[in-house]
């Protein structure tokens, strides 16, 4: 039981990081997503596009790790290889979005709830994969 509610948490954090990625790398100059990241005008969302772009990226390979542990941890049974490398592959994403979410948390206060959206749902799965 412990093991399908880790792995829901697992999945919502995964697919959070892929809207991110949505919003930083495909949406950025457009002015409902500039202004969700504090960025003040046109001319500073297209001037950080290409950081922002980057940026996406790393949270569609922590998305995409997170998915292939989760997808290795149920096709091996037991003590079996692809278990114990699936759960070594979502504890390794889980915890690199968590720690993100704090790097971010270390730009200031106004981050404090962009870091808690970023870093809950994966501090949570990470959590329960610890007993799974």
């Amino acid at each position: 039981m412990i093991a399908i509610i880790a792995t829901v948490f697992a999945a919502l954090a995964a697919l959070l990081h892929v809207y991110i990625f949505v919003m930083e790398s495909v949406q950025w100059t457009q002015p409902r997503v500039w202004k969700r990241f504090g960025v003040p005008d046109q001319a500073a969302a297209d001037t950080t596009k290409p950081m922002a772009y980057n940026q996406g990226f790393y949270n569609l390979f922590l998305a995409i790790g997170a998915t292939l542990g989760l997808v290795l941890f149920w096709a091996g049974g037991g003590e079996s290889a692809l278990r114990v490398g699936g759960v070594t592959l979502v504890l390794f994403s889980l915890g690199s979005m968590v720690a993100a979410s704090l790097v971010l948390l270390t730009s200031g206060r106004t981050y404090l709830r962009p870091a808690l959206i970023q870093g809950t749902l994966p501090l949570i799965g990470f959590v329960l994969f610890l007993f799974a």
